[in-house]
């Protein structure tokens, strides 16, 4: 008996074992945390931040002495279709933290995830502080986002190895770029992680030098109109460490604020990401993301910077520690752990959004440049009108003369920004203010010769170095109040310069931001233009 059998003559298409993405359940935690956090926005008062983001966008330009253009160009956007509203100028935030939350979800999906594994990187982010925390109007609500667009496109590129890949990443540096001067640290330190960890195959490849050339030439600019401005940003590293030290406990506070910012699932989702790719096979080829935010970190540190400034990695930590922590031969204990976890993530996240700020009356009186910090994370910057209204008040002093000639100086950028911000139903002349980036829009004009300067109440021996009449004509010192705006706040008028506005203003500008009688000691020199 002979036994006939067909025998296929084309190779069997291997079927896809790639997951599905988990469309829906993204599409759905997106919607809502679109809707939660939009509707939330406007809890807290305008951040003195965003009051200068929209100064700068009053007076657009490719690029400012301390960020690029786009965070001002979405603050102008807001401030013309809805001036004043809180929403509106974080409404652009908001939607790039819901951003945060797709990319992280579609991390898990490049690495093989299933779509409740995707749905728990996603949802890391999405119930974590750092995601309220960018939803204020801010540099880092954009570079977090585009930084782990970026993280994404590379694990994307290690699976694939679609070329085309690594020069879109150098695009998205390139508009990182034009927010947020961090991204080639970034680069570098993903860059650096390859050579240490692999894949080294990147390196040969042309499209990554293609990257590399698109990220170079998007510096051009920047770099123009530093070399124009006595390079303004190479001053920045030690005053925004003095800052830290000052207001977050310097290093010894980094760590707990950035555990803070991943939250109790995170935690241990970034832990659990960091032994993944050491001893599981199927994350080895990634190693390079945790190393990059290893070297990112300890950069931080050292240079006391901000800890947030390497959370753009977190996306993509928590994607790997879900895939991680999935693939690992769990003990039933270890999954009944995750639900109360998860549960006082979710509780802590509302209560976030729903808490805060405290009321008022919990308020306890600032008394140091800790509680500065502490005040502004639990009740916001608040009173800005009753700042501005004493603005008013000092402006009101002049004669009709002397109003004729002249113009509103503010010692910080931030009530430079309120001023204009809230000063609208006021007859107030034109705002200046030396402080920062704001210094670099310019001085008033040399006919002005009549000032109503607000500031810390400290600032009157300075003044009368500057102008041959000093004269303080408004005092606000609520001792519950908040330092530089309606406490240790003096008006004062200012007549006759001794110089004129343009060669004045480079003997007033500063970098440094006043933290009033707490200021750093190191904060004594003043760049100029």
């Amino acid at each position: 008996m002979t036994a006939v059998v067909a025998v296929r003559t084309e190779p069997e298409d291997l079927p896809n074992t790639h997951p599905q993405f988990a469309f829906r359940g993204v599409a759905l935690m997106a919607t809502l945390s679109l809707i939660v956090l939009t509707v939330t926005a406007g809890r807290y008062e305008f951040f003195g931040d965003e009051l200068y983001f929209l100064s700068a966008g009053r007076r657009l330009d490719y690029t400012f002495a301390d960020q690029g253009v786009v965070v001002a160009f979405f603050a102008h956007l807001a401030d013309m279709l809805a001036p004043g509203s809180v929403t509106a100028v974080r409404f652009p935030a908001v939607v790039m933290s819901v951003g945060a939350i797709v990319v992280s979800a579609l991390i898990a999906y490049e690495l093989r995830a299933n779509r409740r594994i995707q749905l728990l990187a996603a949802g890391c982010y999405a119930t974590s502080y750092l995601l309220v925390t960018q939803c204020a109007l801010s540099t880092f609500s954009f570079d977090a986002t585009l930084t782990a667009v970026i993280t994404w496109l590379l694990i994307r590129w290690v699976r694939t190895r679609q070329d085309w890949l690594i020069v879109v990443a150098g695009l998205v540096a390139a508009l990182d770029m034009q927010v947020k001067w961090m991204i080639p640290l970034v680069w570098a330190c993903l860059g650096i992680a390859v050579i240490v960890c692999g894949p080294r195959e990147i390196l040969r490849r042309p499209a990554l030098w293609w990257a590399n050339g698109i990220l170079a030439l998007s510096l051009v600019p920047i770099l123009y109109w530093q070399s124009q401005h006595n390079w303004p940003q190479l001053a920045m590293g030690t005053i925004i460490g003095a800052e830290q030290d000052a207001t977050g406990y310097g290093p010894p506070g980094f760590f707990p604020q950035w555990l803070g910012f991943a939250g109790f699932l995170g935690v241990p989702l970034i832990l659990i990401g960091f032994w993944a790719v050491i001893k599981q096979e199927s994350l080895r080829p990634y190693r390079f993301i945790p190393a990059a935010l290893l070297l990112m970190t300890a950069f931080v540190v050292i240079t006391h910077g901000r800890p947030y400034y390497p959370t753009g990695f977190f996306p993509a930590m928590f994607a790997i520690g879900a895939v991680g922590f999935w693939q690992f031969p769990r003990k039933r204990w270890m999954n009944l752990a995750v639900i109360p976890v998860i549960m006082i993530t979710v509780v802590t996240y509302i209560g976030t959004l729903t808490l805060l700020p405290l009321p008022p009356s919990w308020r306890s009186q600032t008394e140091d440049a800790i509680d500065l910090g502490i005040r502004s994370a639990f009740w916001g910057t608040t009173n800005w009108p009753r700042m501005v209204s004493a603005v008013d008040s000092g402006y009101e002093t002049l004669t009709p003369a002397e109003k004729a000639h002249s113009a509103i100086i503010t010692q910080g950028y931030w009530q430079g920004g309120a001023v204009e911000e809230f000063g609208g139903e006021y007859n107030l002349p034109a705002t200046y203010s030396p402080s920062r980036g704001f210094g670099f829009f310019g001085p008033p004009p040399d006919s002005v010769t009549t000032v109503i300067f607000v500031g810390l109440d400290t600032a009157e021996p300075n003044l009368r170095s500057h102008f041959a009449e000093v004269e303080r004509v408004v005092q606000l010192d609520d001792p519950m109040g908040i330092p530089g705006i309606d406490r240790m706040v003096a008006v004062w008028k200012c007549k006759t310069p001794k110089q004129p506005w343009s060669t004045l203003w480079d003997s007033m500008t500063t970098l440094y931001f006043d933290l009033g009688h707490w200021r750093d000691p190191r904060a004594t020199t003043r760049p100029t233009h």
